[in-house]
């Protein structure tokens, strides 16, 4: 008897051991907070005790699903109730992630500074998902611009049995994709940041926004006013202050250091172009140069612009995203205080389009004496 005992109980501990592992424990959840700083709480009423203090980013384990509210466990093992409202689901954290390693190579055209506290979103538009959030004073790298039409608001709607009308140009607003100094990554609207310009540069920008700065070369100034004697010669590129251009500049602007008078001056402007970033800059030769100067490295700059044949440029409606059709690339050598433009001997300048129509000079018309 004793021994039938002993199998009933080992068939009881083989089942019950075999029955577990087709009973795993469903895998962990996790959240993330979207606010810039909350509470966690101990109970969801009214009155309530703080039970941890969280932060953007911060990584929460989800203990309970409450009506609206989710009780979580942070790392250090602190236990609280927040609002759902609050937290990124983690399919929305992966696709954050995502969206930084495609991006993590992509050539930084411009840097800026966060003008304003504000938050990346994942996709360009205000209704897309949101995770980081960005401080006042944040360092930027500027990666990609789309422009998109700017929502309207409910009340801003126009009524049912209004007239119809011609349909009036929508509003548009940009949109920047952005990495700041963690390597964070996302979308964010460009008017809450400035493109990084040193003062002395913005001055000159005539009412234009400088949409970016790339310093060419430094020239040696002993009576330069400031510590800093080695003062950089800079290359700005800029823009009319309007959102849903489809070229990133119209204008490129060359600023050389006058050593004897200690002041910032123009030595090069190129006006009425459709230009897009990224701008290149980098030390090269002349590959046709035929002098000891033009063969010698120089500052040398690179930029596109859209092609008198191609097609007017619409930003795609759904992203926003501005794809241009056939461009050209113009290079130009900062040679001493002149900027030359580098063309293969015995060619001329391709066409380019214009953002405002040129007009062609009437010829003069000599009189005769």
């Amino acid at each position: 008897m004793p021994r039938c005992a002993a199998v009933v109980l080992l068939c009881v501990v083989w089942a019950t051991s075999g029955c577990s592992r087709f009973h795993r424990r469903a895998p962990a959840e996790y959240v993330y907070v979207t606010a810039k700083q909350t509470y966690l709480r101990d109970r969801v009423a009214a009155v309530s005790n703080r039970t941890a203090t969280v932060e953007n980013g911060e990584k929460l384990k989800v203990l309970e699903h409450g009506r609206r509210f989710l009780r979580v466990q942070t790392d250090k093992g602190e236990q609280g109730w927040i609002d759902e409202k609050i937290v990124a689901t983690q399919q929305v954290y992966d696709q954050f992630g995502a969206l930084a390693a495609q991006h993590k190579n992509d050539p930084t055209v411009a840097t800026g500074v966060v003008s304003d506290d504000v938050y990346l979103h994942i996709t360009p538009g205000r209704e897309a998902e949101r995770f980081y959030r960005l401080q006042e004073g944040d360092k930027l790298q500027l990666l990609k611009r789309a422009t998109l039409p700017r929502p309207i608001p409910s009340w801003m709607q126009p009524a049912a049995d209004a007239k119809k009308a011609e349909p009036a140009k929508p509003a548009m607003e940009d949109w920047w994709l952005v990495r700041d100094q963690r390597g964070e990554t996302g979308w964010m609207l460009s008017r809450i940041m400035n493109v990084d310009v040193p003062e002395a540069i913005v001055r000159y920008s005539e009412g234009q926004r400088v949409v970016g700065a790339y310093v060419l070369t430094t020239v040696n100034d002993p009576d330069a006013p400031g510590d800093n004697k080695n003062i950089p010669e800079y290359l700005t590129v800029t823009s009319p202050y309007e959102a849903g251009l489809p070229y990133d500049f119209d204008q490129s602007r060359v600023f050389i250091w006058n050593i004897k008078k200690h002041r910032y001056e123009t030595s090069y402007r190129d006006k009425n172009i459709e230009g897009y970033l990224p701008v290149t800059i980098k030390m090269a030769a002349d590959p046709n140069g035929k002098t000891p100067d033009s063969s010698a490295p120089a500052p040398t700059f690179s930029y596109r612009v859209l092609s008198a044949d191609a097609a007017p440029v619409v930003p795609d409606p759904t992203t926003g995203y501005i794809v241009p059709g056939q461009t050209l690339v113009k290079t130009f050598r900062l040679e001493g205080n002149l900027v030359r433009r580098v063309l293969p001997p015995g060619t001329t300048a391709p066409a380019e389009a214009h953002p405002t129509p040129v007009q062609k000079k009437p010829a003069k018309i000599r009189k005769r004496r």
